[in-house]
């Protein structure tokens, strides 16, 4: 799968919410592999991981490769909104 066709695609929590859109990925340069999908954070789930709501722009974060599950219309990620949230 090229990483064009993982940009825009919405990637589901194990709780089924939609935690956001793929907007990039990450990769080793010296292993050529893959190593992070950049998700654009769902506004609900901005304010469900901690962060605060920016006034302008939204909120990227980097979820590991070896937390995707399935990949599809959608990207189904094997940890939830609770095992992803920042620590206070």
């Amino acid at each position: 799968m090229r990483p064009s066709e993982l940009e825009g695609k919405n990637v589901i929590e194990t709780g089924g919410r939609i935690l956001g859109t793929v907007s990039g990925i990450e990769f080793d340069l010296s292993s050529w592999k893959v190593t992070h999908l950049k998700v654009q954070l769902s506004y609900d789930s901005v304010e469900s991981l901690g962060y605060k709501r920016p006034r302008l722009g939204r909120v990227e974060i980097k979820v590991p490769v070896d937390v995707v599950k399935a990949v599809s219309d959608v990207i189904t990620i094997d940890k939830s909104i609770k095992d992803l949230r920042r620590p206070t």
